[in-house]
Parts: C-alpha cells; sequence; structure tokens
C-alpha cells in the first residue's frame, strides 16, 4: 500500500485538491503498479503564517 504525504501552504480549492489527489493516484498506481484503490494520500494544509521560505512567512508576500 503506497502511502503518499503532501504537505501545501492552505488556499487551493477543493476541486484542485480533488483533481491533484486523481493525478497522483494514477501516476503512483501506473508506476508502482497497483491498484488505484490501494494508494492513500494524506494532504497537510498550512496556514500561510505558519510556513517560511528564507527567513520570510509566506504570508508575508
Amino acid at each position: 500500500m503506497p502511502l503518499v504525504h503532501i504537505d501545501l501552504v492552505a488556499g487551493r480549492s477543493e476541486e484542485q485538491l480533488t483533481t491533484l489527489v486523481k493525478d497522483v493516484t494514477d501516476a503512483i498506481a501506473k508506476n508502482v503498479n497497483v491498484p488505484a484503490e490501494r494508494v492513500h494520500i494524506v494532504l497537510n494544509e498550512m496556514q500561510p503564517n505558519r510556513y517560511s521560505v528564507g527567513g520570510t512567512l509566506v504570508s508575508d508576500n
């Protein structure tokens, strides 16, 4: 059972997240040769004021 963790900054629509998990599931199923039903994905959404790049909070951009 492949288990994929994806960390993102919050703010994407349900439609975007749905498309993301479908595309990732398809890629894993194809490349690891497992049924899509066996692929598990965990989405971790962070608030922009809880994530930093280069010493600057993403919320400050």
